[in-house]
């Protein structure tokens, strides 16, 4: 094992086999903290920001706190019942882009897509962001670092999931209960004291007054209608994380589908409880924020305050715990972890999602492969550096941030509700059951109002944070619908030129060259083998990784079909890796007699762009790399050239003309002796 290797085992942990992939699966009581911890999460700063919105209005505004929790609480139980529909019409884990390709079309399913990695992108870094902000109530000294500590914290995260999502669950299980314990033993504690005890309980921030904008303190007409879209967009973040275990059904333990229902329910009660909860509790309890970024401010006896600014949670901890500092502690390390940790939805939702996609042939097909720890490792790596970079060109600011967050999750919603009431439509027109038919019927009802009450809320979400940062939000998923439908028509052309046909096979060139190595049956494979066969090498034979048995077996029923007249030898790999096995094959056929020659012959794309290089080739660079190492072996890469090859082809053309025209004395070389 070499240093990389050591180093790597210590980080990640070790190998898993693909065999060991059952080991992987999750539990209710562990799925419940793997998928739903940025929903159970938002509790923590969607009623903040439903507070800092009304605080517009002046003192006015926060009576409207409690209607607009009421309409986010019931728009929640409504996506979470549609949603236990999706989980069980479609468990194979593609979630909202699977229902929209099958029902509405690829470009519906990409619209899904571009969405769905674009909110989870986001989903770290508020969430993390937030925890940083709540962070601040214990730990001050990270005032003017926030964009760094949430940096550091996205990437510890990062390794955490690369160890795989069981592992990763495990550690994340217990804050996420605790979260739970404490928000809710918060709010019942609180109510008994005020109820049932009769003590007047005032937050902080109970006798301040509030000095809000001109326009909204009316609160009549138009305003209060902005008003109240505003508040409500910004409270809907609340549903944030409901689609992430329609995506994540494949990683639940027998029954999948029934367990994923069962989790999902659990969430919707008690998010909603928690947020209701929230909301009455800050009522009762006078507590305020003011959106000073916006011109809002405290006011005491006509004097500014300025030095009240701690979250919802922190001021009911403080007002409810007031005679029990380790309660305070307590809530407030849990809502800190829990908001870190919540971004671990979207660590185990976009790389489940991205390997789809990948598979679909609209993201790179590096996405689509397990790592040692039989987790999605590329698409981890990928949502990291993405958050991290978003964390530091904002600053870790929420309130930035929750301007760019919610679009994409309600176009999901939206767009795949409208999926669903197609896929009971078209069930419904072939259906005699009448037992089936009914329950189709009632499944076909529920989304429906899960479609007008999700439709209903986009609109308000794009009209009210358009002009505030939605934009930008929209714009990105604008270019990753593009890129990706680029990258799909890249592979196509790619799988149309490389398609085998039947003169392929037999076809002989004039000059010698030959392959063993054979990841996929096509024209550059072929044409490798049959150079191989015109090599008249003393031993010959085609070698292909068992790295993914569906995709060996593929290749092993064509290669029977289609007989090259060479055997295929097939190489077991326990842990998906092509290189290492095959380079530990050559070694081992090896004789170490320094006049025998082992020729390896790899088939390579030729591309004309250089993004395509990103796109191509990366396992037969690595290849190459490690048996440029091994004594007695000889390398050769056998070239295809695609179509845009001729790009390249013409930029190598010129190059050469004005070297030829303009050596470096600056002479014409026309090949006579002028200019010696």
């Amino acid at each position: 094992m070499n240093v990389t290797d050591a180093l790597k085992r210590v980080l990640v942990g070790r190998k898993l086999a693909s065999a060991q992939l059952g080991e992987t699966l999750l539990p209710k009581r562990i799925a419940l903290p793997v998928f739903a911890s940025d929903a159970l999460s938002s509790v923590a700063y969607a009623p903040d920001e439903i507070i800092l919105t009304l605080s517009l209005a002046g003192v006015a505004g926060f009576v409207f706190s409690w209607q607009i929790a009421i309409v986010v609480a019931v728009v929640m139980a409504v996506v979470v019942l549609s949603y236990r529909q999706t989980v069980h019409a479609y468990p194979s884990g593609g979630g909202d882009f699977e229902v929209a390709t099958v029902n509405l079309g690829p470009n519906a399913g990409l619209t899904v897509a571009s969405a769905l990695l674009v909110d989870y992108i986001l989903t770290v870094a508020v969430s993390v962001s937030s925890g940083v902000q709540n962070a601040k109530a214990l730990f001050p000294f990270m005032v003017g670092h926030e964009g760094i500590i949430a940096a550091v914290i996205i990437l510890i995260l990062m390794g955490l999931n690369l160890r795989g999502a069981r592992e990763s669950g495990t550690v994340f299980a217990i804050p996420t209960y605790g979260f739970m314990f404490a928000v809710l033993g918060m709010i019942v504690v609180g109510m008994v004291r005020i109820f049932v005890v009769g003590e007047p309980l005032a937050a902080p921030t109970a006798g301040f007054d509030v000095v809000g904008d001109t326009y909204y303190s009316q609160l009549t007409g138009f305003a209060l209608i902005a008003l109240l879209a505003r508040a409500f967009s910004s409270g809907s973040a609340a549903l944030t994380g409901v689609e992430a275990i329609s995506n994540g059904v494949p990683a639940f333990k027998e029954p999948k589908s029934r367990n994923a229902a069962t989790t999902l329910a659990l969430l919707g009660v008690v998010a909603i409880s928690m947020l209701t909860g929230i909301i009455a509790l800050a009522n009762l309890t006078g507590a305020k924020m003011v959106d000073e970024h916006a011109g809002v401010y405290f006011t005491q006896g006509g004097v500014r305050v300025t030095d009240h600014q701690e979250t919802i949670m922190a001021q009911l901890a403080a007002t409810v715990f007031d005679g029990f500092p380790l309660g305070f502690i307590f809530v407030i390390a849990m809502t800190m972890i829990i908001l870190f940790l919540a971004a671990n939805t979207a660590f185990n939702g976009f790389p489940v999602l991205s390997s789809i996609l990948a598979r679909h042939g609209f993201l790179p097909k590096a996405l689509s492969t397990r790592g040692d720890r039989l987790a999605y490792s590329n698409g981890i790596i990928l949502l990291a550096l993405a958050a991290v970079g978003l964390v530091l060109a904002f600053n870790a600011s929420v309130t930035a941030l929750i301007q760019l967050y919610v679009v994409g999750v309600f176009v999901s919603f939206t767009v795949s509700q409208l999926g669903m009431l197609r896929h009971w439509t078209r069930h419904l027109a072939t259906e005699v059951d009448p037992a089936k038919r009914r329950h189709m019927k009632r499944s076909r009802v529920i989304n429906a109002i899960g479609l007008t009450f999700t439709g209903t809320v986009l609109i308000i979400v794009l009209a009210s944070k358009f002009i505030y940062g939605a934009y930008l939000a929209i714009l990105a998923m604008a270019v990753l619908f593009v890129v990706m439908k680029l990258i799909s028509r890249h592979y196509q052309q790619v799988e149309r030129e490389t398609a085998l046909s039947p003169s392929d096979v037999r076809l002989l060139p004039s000059r010698v060259h030959a392959v063993v190595l054979v990841t996929d049956l096509d024209k550059p494979a072929m044409r490798a083998v049959t150079f191989a066969r015109a090599s008249r090498a003393n031993s010959l034979e085609a070698v292909t990784v068992a790295a993914e048995d569906d995709h060996t077996k593929d290749i092993r029923q064509q290669w029977e079909a289609l007989d090259p007249g060479i055997p295929l030898k097939i190489i077991a790999s326990p842990y998906r890796e092509v290189v290492g096995p095959f380079v530990r094959y050559i070694k081992g056929i090896s004789s170490g007699n320094p006049r025998d020659v082992v020729m390896v012959y790899v088939p390579e794309l030729v591309v004309g762009h250089w993004w395509e290089r990103l796109l191509h080739n990366q396992t037969s660079l690595l290849i190459k790399a490690r048996l440029a190492f091994v004594r007695g072996v000889i390398t050769a890469a056998v070239p295809y050239q695609l179509a845009s090859s001729r790009y390249a082809i013409d930029r190598v053309v010129r190059r050469e003309r004005a070297a030829w025209r303009h050596p470096g004395t600056g002479t014409v070389h026309s090949g006579s002796n002028q200019g010696e």
